[in-house]
């Protein structure tokens, strides 16, 4: 069984910009109920079926299996439920961690998040200066939810 333990925060600053390379992504999703999402990832070339459960904090299962790009394009085209999201994602590397810059495009053009994922819940980690607010647990930030209820339709009162 994997679990995942990741933390996500809103971007402040554009710091981080130079510190990677940002890489397209599309991605959608087979299945989103409550209780566990199945989606559909390609990047650069790559795809991948990712299995996930329900958060619990900042943890949840995850099953992640890397598939060829046209087996992940033929899916996104065929089987998923649209629309797919669209973000470039920049890695940037802190010590034994890596951070995950998630440039949002289309509908949620205007949203960055940052996710870093631990080894365990109580795991220490440096905050960059360009880190804000966290949003783990915020089911608004969840990637299958921005596909449904996009960050341009969020009221001000709503965005961060």
């Amino acid at each position: 069984m994997g679990l995942e333990v990741e933390r996500k925060f809103c971007v402040r600053s554009d710091e981080w910009r130079s510190l990677g390379t940002p890489v397209l992504i599309r991605q959608g999703y087979l299945c989103e109920v409550p209780e566990r999402v199945v989606r559909v990832r390609l990047a650069d070339g790559q795809g991948w079926l990712t299995v996930k459960g329900i958060n619990i904090g900042a943890s949840r299962l995850e099953f992640e299996y890397e598939i060829p790009g046209k087996d992940a394009a033929d899916l996104l085209q065929a089987f998923c439920i649209p629309p797919l999201l669209e973000k470039r994602r920049t890695r940037i590397p802190d010590g034994a961690l890596t951070w995950e810059v998630d440039e949002f495009l289309g509908d949620n053009a205007g949203l960055i998040i940052a996710e870093i994922e631990l080894p365990n819940a109580d795991h220490p980690f440096p905050r960059p200066a360009w880190i804000g607010e966290e949003v783990t647990g915020d089911p608004r930030y969840y990637n299958s939810q921005l596909r449904m209820h996009p960050y341009s339709r969020w009221s001000p009162s709503h965005s961060p």
